[in-house]
């Protein structure tokens, strides 16, 4: 289960925003900067929603608006790297400022969640089960692998996820089994970041032996 596998048929489809975004003068670095605006704006909306309606509980709309920031995100993800190789612009500086931007986003979102659910231990959870999944992605590579996408959740997987849950949640926000939507996301981020994240150390040591 990894949607990072079909980037090649998501860029493809890019195609048009890529010239759209190429002829008003965008550069890839300034596209990461707007998607790291979006997973603010999502973290933002998140946070709101679980305190909006003091005594009477969340406001679902923001979670609905969340969802739309965290699309947002993905898509502007996606956009930075295609407009490099469009504008034959891809450099390793380029490349450092669009992961450190992603794992600034995912803190955000994450963070934002579990402060809107007032779910702070799961909160950690969930941060570092997706901050360990990204590491080890990338950590392959230092150690002279490929860089490794692959596992049960990759980041386009989590986006995903998120934005369908925070969706549903707009319009179902009664708990379920004692926990609310936006905390079994949290449960289900938690615990598939840390398997993929041992997947992906597995599949490296296994590759490196």
């Amino acid at each position: 289960m990894t949607l990072d596998k079909l980037r090649p048929v998501a860029e493809r489809v890019l195609n048009p925003f890529v010239a759209a975004a190429d002829r008003v003068g965008l550069t890839p670095d300034g596209v990461s900067v707007i998607a790291f605006g979006f997973a603010v704006a999502a973290a933002a909306a998140y946070t709101a929603a679980g305190t909006a309606v003091v005594g009477v509980g969340p406001d679902p709309a923001l979670y609905l608006l969340g969802a739309l920031f965290v699309l947002g995100n993905g898509w502007m993800d996606l956009l930075d790297g295609a407009l490099a190789r469009r504008q034959g612009t891809d450099s390793k500086a380029g490349d450092l400022l669009d992961h450190v931007l992603d794992r600034y986003a995912d803190i955000v979102v994450v963070a934002g969640l579990a402060a809107g659910a007032e779910s702070y231990l799961l909160g950690l959870l969930a941060v570092t089960g997706v901050l360990m999944t990204s590491y080890l992605g990338t950590q392959a590579q230092a150690v002279g692998l490929d860089r490794v996408y692959g596992g049960l959740v990759g980041r386009a997987d989590r986006l995903a996820v998120i934005g369908i849950v925070t969706a549903i949640a707009a319009g179902y926000p009664e708990p379920l089994w004692t926990l609310s939507l936006v905390e079994w996301l949290l449960v289900f981020l938690a615990v598939v970041g840390h398997l993929t994240a041992l997947q992906r150390f597995y599949h490296s040591m296994r590759a490196l032996s």
